[in-house]
């Protein structure tokens, strides 16, 4: 009996590792540049106005959590969580410059990217860790990568995410300021 219990712990490992390779390993070219944006075949989702800015989540896996009420109903969330496993890619959602890299109480690890027209500034929080040599004031594409899915800030460790959030800015709004606009439609090419 001690043999068939070994082969089933094998038989499992060998299952987790398996399922470990398929879903969280992706394999990229040593000489491919860091800073490469995602081609659609590769996991970026196209179909919304911005690209799903975590690897290989299609729209079907999104909900609209925009107007959620959070801290016992004092403010409404404003932002949509896109549920993945840590350590996924973030990537960019559209064209732009990073406008602020900062730790915050509430977001953790997050990244502020004003869009190419000025017009917008994506917020992404809860990173685990930035993209290597991502600073401020660099140029992104849509699709690079910026950071990867984590769980910092006040977000619950046993449910990494990435919170997103988009601001429309008035000309000459710091990265801080502007009108919350839902991110739900945008991605998933609604109206």
């Amino acid at each position: 009996m001690p043999a068939v219990r070994k082969w089933t712990w094998a038989a499992l490992a060998l299952l987790l590792c398996v399922a470990f390779a398929h879903f969280c390993v992706r394999i990229v070219p040593g000489d491919a540049p860091a800073d490469t944006p995602v081609s659609a075949g590769e996991g970026a989702v196209r179909e919304g106005r911005l690209l799903i800015p975590v690897e290989g989540v299609p729209p079907s896996a999104l909900v609209d959590t925009f107007t959620q009420a959070r801290e016992s109903g004092v403010r409404t969330h404003d932002a949509i969580d896109i549920m993945a496993a840590r350590g996924r890619a973030v990537l960019a959602a559209a064209d732009g410059r990073i406008e602020r890299i900062r730790w915050s109480g509430r977001g953790g690890r997050t990244i502020y990217q004003r869009s190419a027209d000025d017009a917008h500034v994506y917020y992404y929080a809860h990173l685990d860790a930035y993209a290597p040599g991502l600073k401020e004031g660099q140029a992104v594409r849509r699709g690079q990568r910026l950071a990867t899915v984590g769980s910092t800030g006040n977000a619950d460790p046993a449910g990494p995410h990435l919170h997103f959030e988009v601001h429309e800015m008035g000309v000459g709004d710091p990265w801080y300021r502007g009108r919350p606009v839902n991110p739900y439609p945008l991605l998933t090419a609604q109206d």
